[in-house]
């Protein structure tokens, strides 16, 4: 199948921590960073997600925010280090394409956002992800 979503990195699941309606589930990307997932207990047990269990973690650019500075005192628990590879600015909008440990992701920004930040090739950032706008796909 293929999909639009741009931001796929793989993985390995460590912990399914299961609540009422949803489930947290951390898993471990190639590069070595942790994130946290939010899904459906529904989807993990569609999926067969477990512990060991291989994922790819999906992310759409939208959902991707970038911090030039240090982050203090925010509830998005995932944040990846990376570099920043190349900007494509438009009228508005702007993408952001970040090398992190295993791989690259790409934020959607506005252009002011990139301006503000000072974003360039070789720009080191953060990229922040909430965990309920990550989806799992079983490998």
């Amino acid at each position: 199948m293929s999909l639009s979503i741009r931001n796929q990195l793989s993985g390995t699941v460590l912990t399914v921590t299961p609540g009422e309606v949803m489930a947290t589930v951390r898993v471990r990307l190639t590069g070595g960073q942790e994130i946290t997932a939010a899904v459906t207990r529904e989807a993990v047990g569609e999926l067969g997600i477990a512990a060991g269990s291989e994922v790819r973690t999906l992310v759409k650019s939208t959902e991707v925010a970038l911090a030039t500075g240090a982050v203090e005192g925010l509830s998005i628990r995932n944040r990846l280090p990376g570099t920043v590879r190349a900007v494509t600015a438009g009228g508005a909008m702007a993408g952001v394409k970040v090398a992190v440990a295993g791989g690259e992701l790409t934020a959607a920004i506005t252009k002011d956002a990139v301006e503000d930040l000072g974003l360039a090739p070789g720009a080191e950032v953060t990229a922040l992800i909430k965990a309920t706008e990550i989806s799992l796909a079983a490998v």
